[in-house]
């Protein structure tokens, strides 16, 4: 192999050295690149279409008798890509990265805030949320999955807290972490709204005293511990048609302890 790529660049040719032989033959599960930053455009429920910005890690496998994968065509696949988000154009980078790179295999992930006005319950006042998620998709032989992720903020009140005590609770703030696989198309809304709704109040971006007052009093009267959020997700997940299988990891950033709390159900979900 040596002889071969030193007559190569003495003949003017440039060695392709990720074609040699690995020096240890072992397939590689995932290789690829990350950290890929790129403007993104997204389906928004109430505005019809959203811009945001992602941090892009695409992945393929690799078979054992390659020496390593070849970087550049992971981002040249994402240039010439540039479309909206969607369920059909991921599977489309998807398919070109396999093509492009001889893959059986091939891997996409999606990060990026997306945002959504939402407004006060008394008031009416208005801002933006926004919520970390991502999008991942798969392509293993031909046979095409899709994950949606996001993290939802709520508000919870110690149910144990308020029983024990005279005065008041203990309340916190908790993230709600959906990795949910799909079977179709459901709009980013709906998993959000199953997660506040699972919490004793949501949080918003912007509240008057009057609002307060309305979600300090809601909140107090539908007191939950870790352990009622997650059930409540998980049972509305196991109940929509779109969800395949899920992963509600809930965590509870306690107020007055020293430590969180958590709650992890899933079902028919592999990473």
């Amino acid at each position: 192999m040596c002889e071969l790529s030193c007559s190569k660049r003495g003949s003017g040719m440039m060695a392709d050295v990720q074609n040699d032989p690995a020096q240890w033959p072992l397939s590689i599960d995932r290789v690829g690149v990350k950290g890929l930053q790129l403007p993104l455009l997204m389906s928004d429920k109430s505005q019809g279409r959203q811009h945001t910005v992602a941090s892009v890690t695409l992945g393929v496998d690799l078979p054992a008798k390659f020496k390593g994968t070849h970087m550049s065509r992971f981002a040249e696949a994402l240039e010439t890509w540039n479309e909206e988000l969607s369920y059909h154009s991921l599977r489309t980078l998807l398919e070109d990265i396999s093509r492009r790179l001889h893959a059986g295999k091939a891997y996409a992930r999606f990060d990026f805030p997306y945002f959504i006005r939402k407004s006060a319950p008394v008031s009416g006042i208005s801002g933006f949320m926004a919520y970390t998620c991502g999008l991942v998709g798969e392509l293993r032989d031909g046979h095409f999955s899709i994950t949606q992720r996001v993290v939802v903020p709520v508000m919870t009140v110690c149910p144990c807290s308020k029983a024990i005590s005279d005065e008041g609770a203990h309340s916190q703030r908790a993230d709600v972490k959906l990795a949910v696989r799909m079977r179709s198309f459901c709009w980013l809304e709906e998993y959000i709204a199953m997660a506040e709704a699972a919490g004793s109040s949501p949080v918003y971006p912007i509240l008057k005293r009057e609002d307060e007052k309305f979600v300090t009093e809601a909140a107090f009267a539908n007191p939950v511990f870790v352990e009622d959020v997650v059930r409540r997700v998980a049972a509305s997940l196991g109940e929509h048609p779109s969800v395949s299988g899920y992963r509600v990891d809930v965590e509870s950033h306690e107020s007055i302890h020293g430590h969180n709390a958590f709650a992890r159900m899933e079902h028919d979900f592999v990473e």
